[in-house]
């Protein structure tokens, strides 16, 4: 599904999601940044089996991986991973303080 951008940016649910969790005033925890990251991998079609392999000592990286893959064995579909996105980065905005106005940051990195 393409994106289609208008003067006020992107249309597409999902990209809006995207961009809106860069603009939280606080920061979710870890855990909260693995599943946003998980789900996020799956809804943009990412093939686990051809992501390249963490560095033994990359622990941020195997965690990163560990709940990619631990959300793949739940069969998620990507249409249901972006559903799941979507809605956990609008929890997020009540949460963590929303503010549209922010410049982006990325906050899982």
């Amino acid at each position: 599904m393409a994106t289609t951008t208008t003067a006020t940016g992107p249309s597409d649910p999902f990209a809006i999601a995207a961009d809106d969790s860069t603009k939280l005033t606080e920061k979710p925890n870890s855990d909260e940044l693995l599943e946003l990251y998980s789900l996020y991998k799956i809804a943009t079609g990412e093939d686990i089996t051809k992501a390249p392999e963490v560095g033994m000592f990359d622990l941020k990286g195997k965690s990163k991986r560990k709940a990619w893959q631990a959300k793949v064995d739940t069969g998620i579909t990507p249409e249901d991973a972006k559903a799941a996105y979507i809605a956990l980065v609008e929890n997020f905005k009540v949460k963590y303080k929303y503010d549209p106005n922010k410049v982006s940051e990325k906050i899982g990195g």
